[in-house]
């Protein structure tokens, strides 16, 4: 069986994130890609936060209800609730031309979908974790749910998690 690995194009494990997926930039999402899911997985979800967060662990996106046809997300994933062809917004994705079977939920800065990198200046650098879980649940989540509610329903029903970690700094 493959190993369950979560990449992008954009860093590499351990390095920095560019400064276009920071509020520095154009704060738009990374382009994501995985592979080699557990068998049986029906569902994946994602977290991404920031433990070095001076009042305690960051979140910086929740994104849930993503269909097992699923290989990953293009750069800039639309900052809407539920998957984008609900509103008609058309995106070009790996699976289709439209972004399909996905929910996001709120991050820390009290908004749906990606929130990027935004540490206080002089904190030196932070690690943020972006956590791909492959659940062997479909999970009927509502819009809009944070990281605890996300965390309590995958509870479970996890296969398998991948990890890409990424750094960024303010000076």
């Amino acid at each position: 069986m493959a190993q369950f690995t979560l990449s992008s194009p954009s860093f590499r494990n351990d390095q920095p994130i560019p400064a276009k997926h920071s509020c520095e930039g154009e704060d738009a999402s990374p382009e994501l890609t995985w592979e080699g899911a557990p068998s049986g997985t029906k569902n994946f979800a994602l977290i991404c936060d920031d433990p070095d967060a001076p009042g305690g662990t960051w979140v910086h996106w929740v994104v849930y209800n993503i269909t097992p046809s699923r290989t990953g997300f293009d750069e800039n994933v639309p900052k809407v609730d539920r998957s984008p062809d609900e509103y008609n917004i058309e995106v070009t994705t790996r699976t289709s031309s439209k972004v399909e079977g996905v929910t996001q939920g709120v991050n820390d800065f009290g908004k749906v979908g990606y929130g990027g990198p935004c540490p206080p200046r002089g904190y030196g650098v932070h690690h943020y974790h972006f956590k791909l879980y492959a659940l062997d649940a479909e999970l009927k989540l509502a819009a809009g749910i944070k990281r605890q509610q996300l965390e309590s329903a995958i509870k479970g029903h996890i296969l398998g998690q991948a990890e890409l970690v990424g750094t960024y700094q303010r000076e």
